[in-house]
C-alpha cells in the first residue's frame, strides 16, 4: 500500500529537519545543534519541531542513523565492487579506505558517530534507530570476516579472561553473526586499532608528526591483514602530479 499524502509530507519534513540538522554541525558545530536553531531553518517554531522529534536526543539519534547508512552504503559498495568473486583481502581493505575516506571527508559527521558520548538510555535500547543504524555497519565488516573464517579461519587465542568471553558472547548474540566469540575478539581488536587511528587522524592529533597519514593508514592495515591471516594488497597509486 503506498503511503497517503500526509504520510510523504511528513517523511519529507522530517527529512528536511534531519538536513538542517546536519548543516548545522557542519557550519557551526556540535553546540549550534539545538531544537530552536534547528527549527529555524526549516521555517518552524520549536514547539512545532516537537511534532517531529519528543526531544533533543531523539533529533541527534536520527541524524547519527543517517550518518550511519551513508557511511555504511559508501563502504558496501566499495566492497561490492570486488564482486562475490573478488578475494576477502581486496573486499576488507576496500572497505577500509573507504571508511577513511568518508572519514576525512566529513570530519563534523565522523566525529559525531564516533567521538561524542552516547546516552546510556541509548547505548541500553537495542532497537534505537542509533543502533539499528550501528548494527547495519557493523555487519559491513562482520559479515565479511563470517565468509573469511568459512572458508580459512584465522588464528585466535584460546584462553580469553571469563569476563571477556561473556561480554562477547553477549554482542555475537545480538550482531547475529555465525563466528566463534575468540574470532569476534580477534576482529574487535582490529577494529580498536583502525579506529583509533582514524579518530587520531580525523581529530587532527598525528599532524605534529605526520602531514599524510595514509603510509600509516596502509601500514596499520598491512598489519590488521595479517591478523586475518590476509594477504595485504596496496592501493592503487596515486596519479602523478603533472
Amino acid at each position: 500500500m503506498s503511503p497517503s499524502r500526509r504520510d510523504r509530507l511528513r517523511q519529507e519534513t522530517l527529512a528536511e529537519i534531519r538536513e538542517a540538522a546536519r548543516t548545522l554541525l557542519t557550519t557551526r558545530g556540535t553546540a549550534a545543534v539545538t531544537i530552536n536553531a534547528v527549527a529555524r531553518e526549516v521555517g518552524m517554531s520549536g514547539p512545532a519541531l516537537y511534532h517531529y522529534f519528543s526531544g533533543h536526543d531523539e533529533l541527534v539519534q536520527a541524524v547519527t542513523a543517517d550518518f550511519f547508512a551513508e557511511l555504511a552504503a559508501e563502504m558496501r559498495a566499495a566492497r561490492d565492487a570486488h564482486g562475490a568473486d573478488g578475494s576477502v583481502s581486496a573486499r576488507l581493505l576496500a572497505t577500509c579506505r573507504v571508511m577513511r575516506g568518508w572519514a576525512i571527508a566529513h570530519p563534523a559527521e565522523f566525529g559525531w558517530i564516533f567521538t561524542s558520548h552516547v546516552p546510556p538510555t541509548v547505548t541500553r535500547s537495542a532497537d534505537s534507530a542509533r543502533n539499528l543504524a550501528g548494527r547495519d555497519f557493523e555487519l559491513v565488516f562482520q559479515e565479511e570476516i563470517a565468509t573469511l573464517w568459512e572458508t580459512a579461519p584465522f588464528p585466535v587465542p584460546d584462553d580469553l579472561p571469563p569476563a571477556v568471553r561473556e561480554q562477547l558472547s553477549a554482542y555475537v548474540g545480538k550482531l547475529g553473526v555465525k563466528l566463534p566469540v575468540e574470532a569476534v575478539y580477534v576482529t574487535t581488536t582490529c577494529w580498536i586499532r583502525l579506529y583509533g587511528l582514524l579518530c587520531m587522524e580525523v581529530l587532527n592529533q598525528l599532524d605534529y608528526i605526520y602531514t599524510d597519514v595514509e603510509p600509516i593508514f596502509e601500514e596499520c592495515l598491512k598489519d590488521l591483514a595479517g591478523l586475518l591471516g590476509l594477504d595485504y594488497e596496496p592501493p592503487p597509486a596515486r596519479p602523478s602530479a603533472l
